[in-house]
């Protein structure tokens, strides 16, 4: 990885929070690429900046360090929507980014489990498990739209097409 692309990489990892992270709490790595600014010297600022630069890239091919731009975030904190995470707000900036309500995709797979309740299976990869005893009646065909939002006291609602909303939680 060359010097400029190392930088472009830190920007965007910059970029999370808007704002550069204390030093104290950067990646050792980072941190050190960081500190090559303060050199005088141009000779030994480059050295610096080169091996550096160097140790980040071998850091990220060996996946010490993730370096991810704010599409990137987006993507992991859809991911992760209707998991019971701690908050992390490292991950997606300093304010934690903006709050997820819902998401939108369709329908891959539903089968009735134990008890008679529905897991659906969704495009997007995620599982949802039905914790109501409702009956639900949808076309139970892949495909079809499905929307998952947020709940009263940490459920979830998913409705099929045009179906019934169905409390659930993800699996």
């Amino acid at each position: 990885m060359s010097m400029i692309s190392s930088l472009a990489a830190l920007a965007a990892a910059s970029a999370l929070s808007g704002q550069p992270a204390p030093a104290q709490e950067r990646p050792e790595t980072l941190a050190r690429l960081m500190a090559c600014r303060s050199l005088a010297d141009n000779a030994a600022r480059l050295i610096c900046f080169d091996t550096a630069a160097g140790a980040l890239d071998t850091a990220e091919r060996q996946g010490e360090v993730v370096i991810l731009d704010q599409a990137g975030v987006a993507e992991t904190r859809r991911q992760l929507f209707g998991f019971g995470i701690a908050s992390m707000p490292r991950l997606f900036g300093m304010d934690g980014g903006a709050e997820i309500n819902a998401i939108e995709t369709t329908l891959e797979s539903a089968a009735i489990v134990g008890e008679g309740r529905w897991v659906f299976r969704l495009a997007d990869g995620s599982v949802w498990r039905q914790i109501d005893y409702e009956p639900v009646r949808f076309q139970n065909r892949p495909g079809q739209p499905v929307r998952v939002g947020k709940a009263a006291m940490g459920s979830f609602l998913l409705t099929v097409g045009s179906s019934r909303a169905v409390r659930v939680r993800r699996q």
